[in-house]
């Protein structure tokens, strides 16, 4: 019932939003809302539910005794279909170690331990004629460009055509999946590209399943994996059975990163000038905050203890979004992960061009009460892969 905005329609939208207002500012209920401090979507929630009871109010006593009864075989339709969720979880877990030797080798081949045969690099559904005659195009301007500007110092040397694997496999679908190249920042790119492998490890009981993020040693942190863990429920809520809809993510659990001195990427340091209140002299004082940072991701928030406070809401919200994050790389990322470097599996919105956004650094030089604002970075995806291979030690 939200306030309905129509290009060139101003007439009707502002029509449509008296209307809510109307309903909103009526009867107890709206005032009760009101005072107790709901969001506007949760007071509009609940008055659309009251209508519907009072709707159902008004139908004779027969009729909402049958409805009843079709809540009822609701309730076994439900109880049925989280039994049926349960054996696909478990089919998931059976299927999934069918799964790890393709997995496993398919790190062999990008961390260049295993070189494939003919045999095994034939794509017979596929006409690679197109693709090595743009390979050769390529290549041939690359010649040219090279031969017109040698004296450039600027120009990034291409790929070694004799590198081993798959350099930066990993980090570059970072950059071709908008969900992740949102998270990622400019500081994480060359731990990123150090990134070797991404594993899912599927659990039956508790019904769960751990994402394991592989890294060749670095600078950064000492850490050779990284999991995140993520608790999963499938079975009907005691309270709202019917409210049931398959599987759903209520936890999840980071783990902590052995950062080395001075490389931790999700920590900024900030200076601030506090000025004393009675004898105005000015100190510089220096603060830590969180900065930035994919790696984040290992680190989510804690629900407060009281679930209906404002500060639960917006970390319910975070959490959402993580929860939305742990399934598309463990359903998505890890399976396809090939598309996903080429393009081919890219989504619509991951195939988008986005712009680089300028925005103003913070002054280093804040007053007290003031926080530094997150400085977000929107980071165009990269169609293909990165021209330098990543700078890891090998293992």
């Amino acid at each position: 019932m939200g306030t309905v905005e129509r290009s060139g329609d101003d007439h009707t939208s502002e029509m449509e939003s008296a209307e809510e207002e109307e309903v909103v500012g009526s009867g107890e209920l709206a005032q009760h809302l009101l005072k107790s401090g709901v969001t506007r979507n949760e007071m509009i929630a609940a008055i659309t539910n009251r209508l519907h009871a009072e709707a159902m109010a008004s139908l004779p006593p027969n009729v909402r005794r049958r409805i009843r009864a079709l809540r009822t075989l609701q309730k076994e339709f439900v109880d049925i279909e989280a039994k049926f969720y349960s054996e696909v979880h478990a089919l998931e877990c059976k299927y999934e170690k069918l799964y790890k030797p393709l997995y496993e080798k398919r790190a062999l081949i990008v961390n260049g331990t295993y070189e494939p045969n003919d045999d095994e690099c034939l794509n017979p559904w596929r006409d690679d004629t197109e693709e090595e005659e743009l390979a050769r195009a390529v290549q041939n301007a690359a010649i040219t460009e090279g031969e017109e500007k040698k004296d450039d110092k600027a120009i990034e040397p291409p790929m070694d055509p004799n590198v081993k694997g798959i350099p930066d496999f990993w980090y570059n679908i970072f950059r071709n999946v908008s969900m992740l190249s949102e998270m990622m920042q400019e500081h994480d790119e060359p731990i990123l590209k150090c990134l070797q492998d991404i594993k899912v490890q599927m659990h039956e009981d508790p019904i769960s399943f751990t994402l394991e993020f592989y890294f060749a040693p670095n600078e950064y942190f000492t850490n050779t994996v990284l999991t995140k863990e993520y608790l999963m429920k499938c079975k009907p809520d005691e309270e709202s059975p019917l409210e049931f809809e398959g599987p759903e993510i209520y936890s999840c659990k980071g783990c902590e990163i052995n950062w080395n001195a001075g490389k931790n990427v999700t920590v900024k340091t900030i200076k601030k000038k506090q000025k004393h209140k009675s004898r105005g002299s000015v100190r510089t004082v220096t603060k830590s905050v969180q900065a930035d940072s994919f790696f984040n991701f290992f680190n989510p928030p804690t629900l407060p203890e009281d679930p209906n406070s404002t500060v639960a809401s917006d970390v319910q919200a975070l959490l959402t979004a993580d929860f939305e994050i742990g399934h598309y790389i463990r359903e998505r990322v890890v399976s396809r992960a090939v598309l996903l470097y080429t393009g081919e599996g890219l989504e619509d919105d991951d195939d988008d061009d986005y712009e680089e956004e300028e925005e103003e650094e913070c002054s280093m030089e804040e007053s007290e009460d003031d926080e530094p604002a997150p400085r977000r970075r929107t980071k165009k995806p990269g169609k293909g892969p990165a021209e330098n291979p990543a700078e890891c030690k090998q293992q």
